[in-house]
Formats: structure tokens, C-alpha cells, sequence
């Protein structure tokens, strides 16, 4: 993708997901099954990646080094909202940019804080991302809903492909 258009892709991308604090990140095991999890994405400039806290002896962090593709998952119901992401994902272990994102919130997850030796970072660097754009107002997707389910050729909604690439 040309330069202009992945950034615009990248603004478009940070846009949608900037209000959403909570997604789910999906995994896969050893055994080749998916498993999803809450993630709080990290408060920063959305240039391409994303940043999550984790404990280096999690599950997931196995599980990505097995396996880098990871999903990402963020929804805003009340907006008719709803992103996937793709990309893959690393464990970054630097100190100075963990204390860089660090915020009290994440004591009750981290109780040595930064001192915990276990501490550490995932970035995921987003290769796709798609959402749904969705008519808001719950009358007018209800309507439209109810005239598809009848059989009208009725546009509830619009599939985005980004490719961030």
C-alpha cells in the first residue's frame, strides 16, 4: 500500500478504537485452539501498534511465541461499533518504555508494580484491521434488520478492510 493511504488507513484505525479501553485478544494454544482474553490497550498514539501489560509467564505469551498472529477484537455497542485487528506480536521486555506506560490502574493486576520481575510488554503490530459500520440509532438498525429478515435487499451495515501494511 502507498504511503498516503496505509497513513490514512492508520488515522481511520486510530479513530475508531482511541474511546475503547477494553479489547479481547485472541491466541492460539499449542494445539491449535483459539482462546480469548480481556486486554486494556495502552493510552498512547496509535502508530501502527499496539501496546498491552502482561506477566512474561502468562499463557499468552507461550502461546504468541508459538504462534505471533494474534486478533484483536474491540466493540462499542452503544455506537454500533465493531473492529477486528490482525498482526503479530512480540514480548518486549524494555524497562524504560514499561515505566513509559505505566499507570497506577494497573496495580491490582501487577502488585510489585514496577518492580515485578515478571512484568513486561506485548506489542502487536497491526497488519489488517476491518470494522463494521453500522447505521446508528437502535430504531433505524431494528428497522432495517426487520426489512432484511422479510426479504428486502436492505443495506444494514458496511464491511471496512484497512490494510495497514
Amino acid at each position: 500500500m502507498a504511503g498516503p493511504e496505509k497513513k490514512s488507513d492508520v488515522k481511520l484505525l486510530a479513530d475508531k478504537i482511541k474511546d475503547i479501553r477494553i479489547a479481547m485478544m485472541t491466541t492460539q494454544e499449542a494445539d491449535g485452539t483459539l482462546r480469548s482474553r480481556p486486554m486494556a490497550t495502552q493510552d498512547v498514539e496509535f502508530d501502527g501498534d499496539l501496546w498491552f501489560f502482561t506477566s512474561s509467564d502468562a499463557p499468552k505469551v507461550s502461546e504468541v511465541s508459538q504462534h505471533h498472529q494474534v486478533n484483536i477484537s474491540y466493540s462499542k455497542p452503544g455506537d454500533n461499533l465493531f473492529v477486528s485487528v490482525s498482526g503479530v506480536a512480540e514480548l518486549v521486555r524494555d524497562h524504560d518504555k514499561i515505566k513509559h506506560y505505566w499507570r497506577p490502574f494497573y496495580k491490582p493486576w501487577f502488585s510489585q508494580g514496577l518492580d515485578d520481575p515478571t512484568l513486561a510488554l506485548l506489542k502487536v503490530h497491526v497488519e489488517g484491521a476491518e470494522y463494521w459500520d453500522v447505521p446508528s440509532g437502535k430504531m433505524t438498525l431494528l428497522y432495517r434488520l426487520t426489512k432484511k429478515a422479510a426479504g428486502a435487499r436492505e443495506d444494514i451495515g458496511e464491511d471496512i478492510k484497512l490494510d495497514m501494511r
